[in-house]
């Protein structure tokens, strides 16, 4: 009896010990989260604060809580503020995309514009300005918004033809392929023939955070939360899905409906951001690489993580832009790609890429 009440209160090597485990686990991926959180922070408070024209803290501070008309409260109030929270919400946008592109198609060098989100919005805006004569920032944005979600839905309709489980990351892939083909020859044929939409295009597709006021991020935050929520609820669907089509539908889940909730997050969040603020390179590519390593391959961590760090890439790469190129400033989208694509190549370099 004795013996049998010994071995009772024994731990066991697979009990106790377990959880220990996957709470120490929980526990750092907190701690990185709360850092990445953090970050964020500083990175927000430099893009207030450092520009053609320095603002000190005071000056911040002051024309948040009690402006009185002062210059530096006008610099804060109506462009820093508007610029950062616009950049936050791309870099999340673009983060969290790419990591469910990736994860979704299972390729590593997966994008949010595989979809087709980038041309479709291109498309769409060179055309409202040339057919209709759309010429304000806050009237293209909806068509460059409409444009993303309705070349995304063709690239899915696309690619569930001639399957019965829905689209496979093969079928996306070359749909996404061929649909961002056909509308950048259409792009390109159309600002040939007008100077006024060959200005706007290409000034879009450097992509920028700039002279964007507050009424832009207002407009893109209702698509941005409805992905963000989408993308949070495709998590534990795209963990099942990383295991293999068979297993995943063996654990219950609706293979077809997941990798459809997936792509939808995937237009709302990408198409909202680059309606916004143009093509952004290497956000959606670069950002889920680097902070898989942090996160494993749990998308219910590696989704956040993405987020945060997307963002706090956006607003760096704007900061950078502004002081290289004092008085004036490169866009934002010039810098990630100056920066982005040899830090790409360098972190493939240096170790094999993750395997999805």
């Amino acid at each position: 009896m004795s013996t049998a009440v010994a071995a009772a209160r024994t731990p066991s090597p697979g009990g106790p010990r377990a959880p220990r485990r996957d709470g120490g686990r929980r526990g750092r991926r907190t701690l990185v989260l709360a850092c990445l959180l953090a970050t964020l922070a500083v990175a927000a408070v430099l893009s207030v604060t450092v520009g053609a024209k320095p603002v000190p803290l005071g000056d911040v501070w002051h024309g948040l809580t009690g402006p009185t008309g002062t210059e530096n409260d006008i610099i804060v109030r109506s462009l820093r503020v508007p610029r950062t929270a616009l950049g936050i919400l791309a870099g999340v946008a673009l983060g969290v995309a790419g990591a469910l592109m990736q994860g979704h198609t299972r390729n590593p060098l997966a994008d949010p514009g595989l979809l087709g989100v980038t041309q479709g919005a291109a498309f769409a805006m060179v055309a409202s300005i040339i057919v209709l004569g759309v010429t304000d920032l806050y009237g293209y944005i909806w068509f460059g918004l409409a444009g993303a979600l309705t070349a995304s839905a063709g690239v899915f309709a696309l690619g569930m033809a001639g399957g019965r489980g829905g689209p496979t990351p093969v079928t996306l892939a070359l749909a996404g392929t061929a649909v961002s083909s056909f509308l950048y020859a259409l792009t390109s044929a159309l600002v040939l023939i007008d100077d006024q939409a060959m200005d706007v295009f290409r000034f879009w597709q450097a992509g920028s955070v700039a002279a964007r006021g507050a009424d832009v991020a207002w407009q893109v935050l209702p698509f941005i939360a409805a992905g963000l929520v989408m993308a949070l609820a495709n998590a534990p669907g795209l963990n099942a899905l990383s295991l293999g089509e068979d297993v995943a539908r063996a654990l219950g889940r609706n293979v077809a409906r997941t990798r459809a909730l997936g792509v939808a997050s995937v237009t709302l969040l990408s198409g909202a951001a680059v309606a916004a603020c143009g093509s952004l390179a290497f956000v959606g590519l670069m950002v889920p690489h680097l902070v898989r390593p942090l996160s494993g391959p749990d998308h219910r961590w590696l989704l956040p993580y993405s987020g945060l760090a997307g963002a706090i890439a956006l607003l760096v790469a704007d900061v950078v832009g502004r002081v290289v190129a004092r008085p004036g400033e490169l866009e934002v989208g010039v810098v990630l790609a100056l920066l982005g694509a040899p830090f790409f190549v360098a972190l493939v370099r240096r170790r094999k890429p993750v395997r999805l």
